[in-house]
């Protein structure tokens, strides 16, 4: 029978592992994240948070074990069914991955043309979307031209701008300097607050004393108990 708790888990990991030939990047994961959820996937580089993070998506196959996001088995997800899954995402990648041939506007702008948003909505939630995190100045500037910071409000501009259940940030933190990484931060942390699950895979220890977020923590593939908490 399952329990309230588990009823409430939005993403549902059961002893996966993820290999690449011989070496075992994932070993044995058994995690459930809880919907509106602020959880900190942390440990050292090398640890596993990002391949952790790329499984949730379907951006690498699970080797072994099971995934269930929102009720769905990622083991069970036909490849034409694989966009709508990605839909439930929004992700803040490490290097941003903004289109350099294209403006702010348009970095964001592609999330909902891709899902087939009216033109009219695709303006007023971009326009929206880009207030909301300082650069609706900027909308027509190209990537090359902003300061790290400023892409990485873009990132989560473009992550959030789908309304999607949950958010994935890998390192968002990083290469910034205290005053954006505080800025970014709040940005994810009113993105909670508005009802989404946030996941930030970090290994920025001051990043994660700013909250209550949960942790867990990553050590050569193994989830261990976290040493900041």
């Amino acid at each position: 029978m399952i329990g309230e708790k588990e009823k409430n888990a939005i993403i549902r990991l059961f002893h996966v592992y993820r290999h690449y030939g011989s070496k075992n990047a994932l070993i044995d994961i058994t995690l459930d994240v809880f919907k509106n959820e602020f959880l900190f996937i942390s440990g050292p580089s090398g640890a596993g948070k990002t391949t952790l993070l790329k499984l949730l998506y379907l951006g690498e196959p699970v080797s072994d074990g099971q995934i269930l996001i929102d009720g769905m088995n990622l083991s069970r997800i036909s490849r034409n069914r694989i966009p709508y899954l990605r839909r439930n995402f929004g992700i803040v990648f490490q290097d941003y991955k903004l289109i350099k041939t294209k403006t702010v506007y348009e970095n964001v702008a592609i999330v909902l043309e891709a899902s087939g948003v009216k033109r009219r909505m695709v303006q007023k939630k971009v326009n929206h979307v880009l207030r909301t995190v300082g650069m609706e100045q900027r909308h027509s500037a190209f990537p090359p031209s902003l300061s790290g910071g400023e892409q990485q409000r873009v990132a989560i501009a473009r992550a959030i701008v789908g309304d999607p259940k949950i958010i994935l940030a890998d390192e968002p933190t990083g290469s910034l300097d205290s005053e954006s990484a505080s800025f970014i931060f709040n940005l994810l942390k009113g993105v909670h607050t508005r009802g989404a699950t946030v996941i930030i895979a970090t290994h920025d220890k001051e990043l994660i004393k700013k909250t209550g977020g949960r942790v867990v923590y990553l050590s050569s593939g193994r989830l261990e108990t976290s040493p900041y908490v």
